[in-house]
């Protein structure tokens, strides 16, 4: 079995929750070639044929990012650094693409057969905070994959993080129960 885990972000949560991920599907599939692929590297060669494939990103404005949610989040969270004169430290490639670009611009089209997919997010615990899991559902079953799973999210604490105690657990836990057909 393969699987890819592609994510977006910004400051290193949901790099963590797919790390997580990738620790529960490696479990429950031992003899698993498991990946973990930043959205920016997640080019259709890199990718390849997969038996699973995991998106994920964070969420902003209630849904998926876009490039002016993500220039504003790193700019926000840069002020606040300053103000709390503290190191300003974003996820590398976090001003590039995000997972929505990715769907309009790289993912091909699933080809015949079994496409097995998951979405994800990470988000804040709050009233109307949203989430962009439900976004990339949609865009994975638009371009050919079948969901082996609801859609999850993963919380955060606050805009830059830290996850919430139990989260990653929680995310590898969820990797270990998806079940490729």
């Amino acid at each position: 079995m393969r699987a890819v885990i592609v994510y977006e972000s910004l400051f290193g949560n949901t790099r963590e929750i797919a790390d997580a991920i990738r620790e529960g599907v490696k479990e429950a599939h031992p003899d698993a070639e498991v990946e973990c692929v930043a959205v920016a590297d997640a080019l259709p060669e890199r990718i390849g044929p997969t038996d699973l494939l995991v998106v994920g990103g964070p969420t902003h404005m209630r849904g998926m990012t876009t490039g002016m949610s993500r220039k504003m989040g790193l700019k926000s969270e840069e002020k606040d650094a300053e103000k709390e004169e503290r190191a300003f430290v974003p996820e590398e490639g976090a001003e590039g693409p995000g997972v929505r670009d990715w769907f309009h611009d790289t993912l091909p089209k699933a080809h015949t057969g079994t496409h097995a997919a998951a979405a994800f997010d990470t988000r804040a615990d709050m009233r109307l905070a949203g989430a962009a899991a439900g976004g990339i559902a949609r865009r994975l079953r638009g371009h050919g994959y079948e969901l082996v799973a609801e859609p999850e999210g993963f919380i955060i604490e606050d805009t830059e993080g830290p996850l919430r105690e139990g989260e990653r657990d929680r995310a590898r836990a969820w990797g270990a129960a998806l079940q490729v057909a």
